[in-house]
């Protein structure tokens, strides 16, 4: 059992943080109350199952002071257990934090009529430092937009960023449509056809016969490197962008030798980098499968 524990300052990134232990399959409670942590890991590691391999827990200053201050008796009981625990600490800057409440218009927990949003920070700060002493990792956001604090956060899991894309490679025939789905839109019509080739013309792109037809072109090799560079090249910024699915589509005219058979090789050539990745192809029945 892996246990996560993600605590932080009110605005420096503690639901994002968590938005990606789930992402990668763990199960998040948010706001678990202290007191009760001891309980739930016996009862996992009593239930053993997929569920609760991997459990990643929010803990922020809505707790009770005096549970915060009795953090680390708390983590003693249940690494005691045989647990793997590991604490992840999210800070930023007085005037980070002010900046991103000024823009959400959001109310920090801390705050009320008679305490400023300043006073609540720091009171905030001095609250959560038993769990920001005793984490193993202690995140600066404050320089990071977004999609930064993303990527950096995904740094901290292991193997983060790497399963989070869902690849689909699409053949599909112009003269049937373009799809409306894809992200990337190549048009391979320029390149020969089998289609006039009367042995050919029966077969698809992923047949020996049209493939070495197709390998014989130079015209197609360039187009295929072409291709895999630009999508080798580009499709992992898209996945450090935390996208869940992206879709490139390749079409020729009929959607049944051209297109095939890049999609085929496309995949085959990237299905090292991309552990979810599917290739379909519209014009043959819909037929879609893993890449090989």
């Amino acid at each position: 059992m892996k246990l996560v524990i993600v605590s932080g300052l009110s605005g420096a990134g503690k639901t994002v943080a968590l938005k990606q232990y789930e992402d990668l399959g763990y199960t998040c409670i948010d706001n678990l109350p202290l007191n009760l942590l001891e309980s739930l890991v016996v009862d996992a590691l009593a239930r053993p199952g997929p569920r609760y391999e991997e459990l990643a827990l929010g803990i922020d200053a809505r707790e009770s002071p005096d549970l915060i201050a009795a953090f680390s008796h708390y983590l003693e009981q249940i690494q005691a257990r045989g647990v793997t625990t590991r604490v992840v600490f999210l800070t930023a800057s007085e005037d980070t934090l002010l900046s991103r409440y000024s823009e959400t218009r959001r109310r920090h927990p801390l705050s009320h009529d008679e305490r400023p949003l300043i006073e609540a920070i720091r009171l905030e700060q001095q609250l959560l430092a038993p769990i920001a002493n005793a984490a193993d990792s202690v995140l600066d956001t404050s320089p990071l937009n977004l999609h930064e604090l993303r990527e950096r956060i995904q740094a901290e899991i292991p193997g983060g960023g790497r399963d989070t894309l869902a690849l689909t490679l699409m053949s599909f025939g112009f003269k049937h449509g373009a799809p409306n789905n894809a992200d990337f839109v190549f048009d391979v019509r320029c390149l020969p056809n089998p289609h006039w080739n009367r042995t050919l013309r029966s077969q698809n792109g992923r047949d020996a016969a049209v493939r070495h037809w197709l390998e014989a072109q130079p015209a197609v090799l360039e187009m295929r490197g072409d291709l895999l560079t630009l999508l080798q090249r580009w499709l992992p910024a898209f996945r450090a962008q935390d996208r869940a699915y992206l879709t490139v589509a390749v079409g020729c005219t009929g959607g049944q030798h051209r297109s095939v058979y890049l999609v085929e090789t496309l995949a085959a050539a990237l299905r090292p980098m991309f552990d979810k990745l599917v290739v379909r192809h519209r014009e043959l029945r819909n037929l879609a499968h893993d890449a090989p």
